[in-house]
């Protein structure tokens, strides 16, 4: 058992991160790097034990089998498959919402292809996002109808494959000005509509953040209603989709968010959803950096939830005393907890 008293904890990571300055790790090579490339280098992350691939981009050249082997040869296991509706222009408008039902259909087939070499692949755990369905302008769409189109496929996609979880990835916005499903709320909405028994959400702390909730509460909803099947961990500053490294922002938050998946059981990946790619940072650091704050804050964390002050202070909703004590464990400052004795 680890450290941190999570038992083989699993830590993936977004595989076209470690395309950052592939021609200074590859100099030899005259073509971009292929999946198992990426995979290679993934491989090099101390501490990263788990990978998921976008369908159909990291499929396109190669079969289920070979990067089955070559993660198995890697020392990765596969965490599941995100689908992605990006093909030119023909999503733009909506991959489930689309006004032309043969988009609609192709969205629809194409995710059924995926669930198919996700399966083939030995996975178990499709992530939708749906960054394409949504709207911009006043009566532009019709609110209900998209609603509807979007409840119908997913119930056919659930329906394709019971023994594969589907999870819904929200976002507030971006590529569209208005996403079909900003929030918490509205994505459990949905999964009671679709009502199927293999939907869930994923949890991005990004897109929390600038979706206006905090992460601890989102995951506690989801918990009680649902089932959360994904955590993408990241930091930002609640404006957009920064994708930077886990607690660089909102190292409190983050560790609240920990403590609450610690009381509600979650077992599933943590997955780090970061943009190395912005600046240009080396990827392998940038994602070793990611795991040792991880681990950090689950040791935090056991500290947290043993101590009955705490438990005490949150019953009472004592917000000085609360905070005194995570400040303590945050930043090892043994005078913080007397802090308030003289005020």
């Amino acid at each position: 058992m680890s450290a941190d008293k999570t038992p083989h904890a699993q830590f993936a990571a977004r595989l076209n991160s470690f395309r950052v300055r592939e021609r200074e790790y590859w100099p030899e090579r005259n073509s971009a790097a292929t999946t198992l490339d990426l995979i290679e280098r993934a491989a090099r992350v101390r501490g990263l034990n788990s990978l998921d691939l976008n369908y159909p981009d990291h499929l396109a050249a190669h079969d289920e089998r070979e990067i089955a082997d070559r993660m198995t040869q890697s020392g990765l296991s596969l965490n599941g498959y995100a689908m992605r509706y990006y093909s030119g222009d023909r999503y733009k408008l909506g991959a489930f919402t689309h006004p032309e039902a043969a988009t609609r259909r192709d969205a629809i087939d194409l995710t059924k292809r995926g669930l198919d070499s996700l399966a083939a692949a030995g996975g178990r755990l499709m992530t939708l996002w749906l960054g394409q369905d949504g709207f911009d302008y006043s009566f532009q769409v019709d609110y209900g109808r998209l609603w509807d189109q979007t409840i119908e496929a997913i119930r056919e996609i659930a329906d394709h494959n019971p023994a594969i979880d589907v999870s819904i990835e929200y976002k507030p916005n971006e590529p569209r000005a208005f996403s079909l499903m900003p929030s918490a709320a509205t994505t459990l909405l949905a999964i009671r509509d679709v009502a199927r028994r293999n939907l869930g959400v994923t949890l991005d702390f990004a897109h929390v953040l600038y979706a206006g909730e905090m992460p601890a509460y989102a995951a506690t909803m989801v918990a009680r209603h649902s089932r959360l099947l994904g955590v993408h961990l990241n930091d930002g500053y609640g404006k957009r989709d920064d994708g930077l490294m886990v607690g660089s922002v909102h190292p409190i938050q983050t560790a609240e968010l920990l403590f609450v998946l610690r009381r509600i059981g979650y077992e599933g990946a943590i997955y780090f959803d970061t943009f190395p790619d912005t600046t240009g940072l080396d990827p392998i650091a940038e994602c070793e950096v990611n795991i040792a704050a991880v681990k950090a804050l689950r040791r935090m964390v056991d500290r947290l939830d043993a101590d009955d002050v705490l438990s005490a202070a949150i019953l009472r909703q004592d917000a000085a005393a609360s905070q005194r004590i995570v400040q303590e464990a945050l930043h090892g400052a043994a005078d913080l907890r007397a802090a308030g004795d003289g005020i």
